[in-house]
């Protein structure tokens, strides 16, 4: 049992807290049961697992399906653990998974494009919205938060692994190959002459968000079929991005429900 937080391993483990560290080692923390269970369902490799006596004894089942997935695994002491986790109370498990090339997003009826989203917990519950409500997949600009980034994976509750994503350097080229196979644009615009439940959702719709402070990029915008906003309070300037996408994604679900 690893009992050190001098061990080499430790060390390692410990720079993927960063993104500098995940980009150069090319792997990414999983953090805690629930995401390990979605890991092993999705049959996701990983590299390195460490867990406490105390989970082993709670979790024998789960331990068996990741062995089969994992290249090395270790008991370590509470003390380890807590060095490696990014969370300041780890339930007793953390994997280390290889960062792998993002699928194109094949998006045919519904789906998010995100553009330079900062906020990890955001982008996360994006992910975590998009699978509930049935969205073909997520197009992500490599300028935003790291997808695989610890904040991500938890704000997802393991939608993560649900939800094809792909993170492109050229957001506004991928919209537009979307725009000429047909798919409506809709872009989400403070001041928009148009709600969201004025549009018609039924039809293949990519919705398109910006930035939480300062929105889409006029190259962007100027893609959309329709230009959309979310009506507010007068004493109200925004809505969070992760809340903007829910509301969108759901009001379509509710217009293909009822055409059905």
């Amino acid at each position: 049992m690893l009992t050190s937080i001098q061990n080499p391993l430790v060390k390692e483990i410990r720079k993927l807290h960063s993104s500098k560290g995940r980009r150069e080692q090319q792997l990414f923390l999983l953090e805690g049961t629930h995401l390990l269970e979605e890991a092993c369902a999705a049959k996701h490799l990983l590299e390195t697992v460490c867990c406490t006596p105390e989970w082993l004894d709670r979790h024998g089942k789960l331990w068996e399906q990741i062995g089969s997935l994992a290249d090395r695994t270790e008991l370590v002491s509470e003390k380890v653990l807590e060095s490696i986790a990014t969370t300041v109370q780890p339930d007793g498990i953390i994997a280390t998974a290889p960062r792998t090339a993002t699928a194109p997003a094949e998006i045919s009826t519904l789906g998010i494009a995100l553009e330079t989203i900062q906020d990890p917990g955001n982008l996360g519950a994006i992910v975590r919205t998009a699978a509930a409500a049935n969205a073909d997949g997520l197009l992500l600009s490599a300028d935003s938060a790291d997808f695989d980034h610890p904040k991500v994976l938890r704000a997802s509750a393991g939608a993560w692994f649900k939800l094809p994503v792909a993170v492109t350097p050229d957001l506004t080229a991928a919209v537009s190959g979307y725009k000429n196979r047909g798919m409506q644009i809709l872009a989400t615009v403070a001041g928009a002459s148009l709600t969201y439940w004025e549009v018609d959702l039924r039809v293949p719709t990519l919705i398109v968000l910006g930035n939480e402070g300062s929105g889409l990029s006029p190259e962007l915008k100027s893609l959309a079929d329709r230009q959309i906003q979310i009506p507010l309070s007068r004493n109200v300037e925004s809505l969070n991005v992760s809340i903007a996408s829910a509301l969108i994604l759901y009001e379509a679900q509710r217009q293909r429900s009822q055409s059905m």
